[in-house]
């Protein structure tokens, strides 16, 4: 069975995953909680919490950007259910926005995921949240039907090569695109993107 080994690698993702949700909701609150308060709500040790973010100022910097990352119920509120492209575009713009209000905290966390592969660290815990690809399903789920089921998952995956941190730093400091050409520039990728999943064989 393959199942088993991926079950701790899950169980880890879960755990870093409730430990930011509980982070979140207390910085929401308005309050800058202790890593044993985080870890009471999250319902975890503090010796569970302190190995997944050793610093609690790691952690509230990582929930006070998943504060500022809409909910995907808010974000498509009023968004056309049937048009994949304006769906797509409302979370690169959301993200674009997140992470122009937040581009040096962003870099840095880039840095130390960054250095975690150096280190050989890959299998270890967790060193990033997933914030874009559960926006980018969202936005994919009422019109997954014009797509294949392989097109569908190809061009989730693609759509998160180019809306997220790393796109930022391609276009800044790769390409040293201005705010507005790289908007774009992701823009015709999207369209492009959803363009050619649409056209996609049923294999593949």
């Amino acid at each position: 069975m393959d199942t088993a080994p991926q079950g701790r690698p899950n169980q880890r993702r879960r755990t870093r995953k409730d430990l930011l949700q509980a982070a979140t909701q207390l910085v929401r609150q308005g309050r800058k909680p202790s890593l044993e308060e985080i870890a009471e709500a999250a319902m975890v040790s503090r010796a569970t919490a302190y190995r997944y973010f050793p610093r609690v100022d790691a952690l509230l910097l990582e929930a006070a950007l998943d504060v500022a990352v809409p909910e995907a119920d808010a974000l498509f509120e009023r968004a056309p259910r049937e048009d994949a492209v304006a769906r797509v575009e409302r979370v690169d713009d959301a993200l674009h926005a997140m992470i122009l209000a937040h581009e040096a905290q962003l870099r840095t966390m880039l840095v130390h995921s960054l250095q975690r592969g150096i280190d050989g660290n890959d299998d270890a815990l967790p060193a990033r949240q997933n914030r874009r690809s559960p926006l980018i399903e969202a936005a994919l789920s009422p019109v997954r039907n014009q797509f294949k089921p392989a097109a569908l998952k190809h061009l989730a995956h693609a759509l998160a090569l180019i809306i997220g941190t790393e796109a930022m730093v391609v276009c800044k400091d790769v390409l040293q695109l201005d705010d507005a050409e790289a908007r774009k520039m992701k823009r015709w990728a999207i369209r492009a993107l959803i363009e050619a999943a649409r056209k996609s064989p049923a294999a593949g």
